[in-house]
């Protein structure tokens, strides 16, 4: 496959910021295109999202840089270069970058052309992208986790909280599963509305509303789930991102909402008694991103009832995923490309937790875009979980309707997740 030509642009994300568009065409044939997303409460650890940080221009969050370091830099090295795999051309990017976290050229460049090369060797293969990314295909559509109430940096409210999901793993079908939420999605709209909070939508399109505590905003959608005619607990679930890095501060959990400050096995002591109260069924985030003992300590407690995801404590990184595994620390991980920036990269991450019987759920950014990679990504990585909002916005809906195209074309071998690939077994 030699590359003909390679060009970047920059165009906005779901939050109005800059991002990086990269169009590949193979063979001067066959093209690829993909936007590459961005994130709000990014872990310490990921690959570095390069910005201008001209304050003239965007707020500083141009990305003029990495558009420049893709049709200078990189197009110089690689148009009319030829390769063989996205293995081959994933290790080229990341030794002509150089750096352990691809600092120099910026992720964001080194994702799009990575992305961007997926789906035109897709192409050029002949093969549904869907298909592409391995060579075993299981034909597994994931169970959705849908965020319908933001919370944390993702929303202008009093909720600690990041998301709040619903998780329906007693469907029979993706499109049964979609159809339960958004069913919960309207429902939890309307007596949102009856009781006099805001219906307005955080940035992954689920509702944003000032509710007293985390457990208000619990029983609300647990209220919606019955109202819609489901069994809390049953068909559905609840899943929720705490993202507890975001409101930890020298060694304290400020939990805002029922003004609380908590030690770390107090943080844990919180959670445990959340899981014994409600349906829960998957905790991300739950400690701090550096709390090691903690997450041991966290998983040991809970891991044999709950999934303990992890996200800023791996960011998609096989390194930090292996210290994971020896220290205990969870038992399910969330995969984003632009935590790593390559495919490749985020291949590896997925094959060493399924080695380790974790689960993986594959997941969108906070800044999104209407690429619907992720969803192909998900089916042919066979990760049996998806991350990628809730049931409003485009930019979160584009996701979900590609599954459903996708479970169109697989028909009757479409085999629907549910609980089966999770990091817990639910017997």
């Amino acid at each position: 496959m030699k590359i003909s030509n390679i060009y970047a642009r920059e165009l906005l994300d779901s939050r109005g910021n800059p991002t990086i568009e990269v169009d590949i065409k193979l063979d001067n044939k066959f093209m690829g295109r993909a936007i590459v997303p961005s994130g709000a409460s990014t872990g310490e650890h990921e690959a570095v999202e390069l910005r201008d940080n001209n304050q003239k221009r965007f707020l500083g969050k141009g990305v003029l840089q990495a558009v420049k370091n893709v049709n200078i830099a990189l197009a110089n090295e690689l148009n009319g270069r030829s390769f063989s795999s996205q293995l081959e051309l994933d290790n080229f990017l990341i030794n002509f970058d150089g750096t352990k976290n691809k600092s120099r050229l910026g992720a964001n460049s080194i994702l799009g052309i990575s992305m961007a090369f997926g789906r035109a060797s897709a192409k050029f293969n002949q093969i549904p992208l869907y298909k592409s990314f391995q060579k075993s295909f299981n034909y597994i559509l994931p169970t959705p986790m849908m965020n319908i109430i933001n919370g944390g940096s993702h929303a202008n409210n009093n909720i600690d909280f990041q998301e709040f999901m619903i998780f329906p793993i007693g469907a029979k079908s993706f499109s049964e599963s979609l159809q339960m939420g958004v069913e919960v999605f309207h429902h939890l709209k309307s007596l949102l509305n009856r009781n006099g909070f805001s219906t307005a939508v955080g940035d992954e399109g689920g509702f944003a509303p000032n509710l007293r505590s985390n457990n208000e905003a619990i029983e609300i959608i647990l209220e919606s789930i019955s109202n819609a005619s489901f069994v809390p607990g049953k068909d559905i679930y609840i899943a929720l991102d705490v993202a507890a890095s975001e409101f930890f501060n020298k060694n304290i959990y400020h939990l805002e909402s029922n003004d609380s400050k908590l030690s770390n096995d107090e943080m844990i002591e919180y959670l445990s008694n959340l899981v014994k109260q409600y349906p829960i069924i998957s905790i991300e985030d739950g400690l701090d991103e550096n709390d090691w003992d903690g997450w041991n300590k966290l998983n040991n407690q809970l891991g044999n009832k709950c999934q303990i995801v992890g996200d800023d404590l791996t960011v998609t990184n096989k390194d930090r995923l292996a210290k994971s595994i020896e220290n205990k620390s969870m038992n399910a991980i969330l995969i984003k490309l632009n935590q790593i920036g390559t495919i490749t990269e985020t291949i590896d991450a997925i094959d060493l937790a399924k080695k380790h019987n974790f689960g993986t759920i594959i997941s969108h950014r906070s800044g999104e875009t209407e690429d619907t990679i992720i969803s192909d990504f998900s089916v042919s990585m066979g990760a049996g979980q998806i991350k990628t909002g809730s049931l409003s916005r485009t930019d979160r809906v584009a996701k979900y309707n590609q599954l459903l195209r996708i479970e169109e074309k697989l028909g009757d071998k479409a085999i629907f997740a549910g609980s089966k690939t999770m990091g817990v077994d639910l017997g």
